[in-house]
């Protein structure tokens, strides 16, 4: 399950349509395994636990969604390691 729900995150986009809503609904759950990939996190209930995981899910979406004709995915990548530094674990 998202840890942001449609509603949620379309107040946060500014979006007062539903037009968006498949492509919002699927942009939230690339953006929470894209933010749990980065983190080197693969357990949900973890990953939800940090207070910035949300944000992080929630810049993403909003990224994703605002910049899908011509995302950087290398800059949002970089971003998304600084957002998610502290809870990002190590691997050896």
């Amino acid at each position: 399950m998202a840890m942001v729900d449609l509603q949620e995150m379309k107040n946060y986009l500014r979006v007062d349509f539903d037009d968006d809503d498949d492509l919002i609904a699927d942009i939230i759950e690339a953006a929470q395994k894209l933010c749990m990939d980065i983190a080197r996190i693969d357990n949900e209930a973890v990953f939800s636990s940090d207070s910035g995981s949300k944000t992080a899910v929630m810049y993403t979406c909003a990224y994703l969604y605002e910049h899908r004709e011509s995302a950087d995915h290398h800059a949002l990548t970089m971003t998304l390691r600084s957002l998610l530094f502290s809870q990002r674990e190590g691997v050896f």
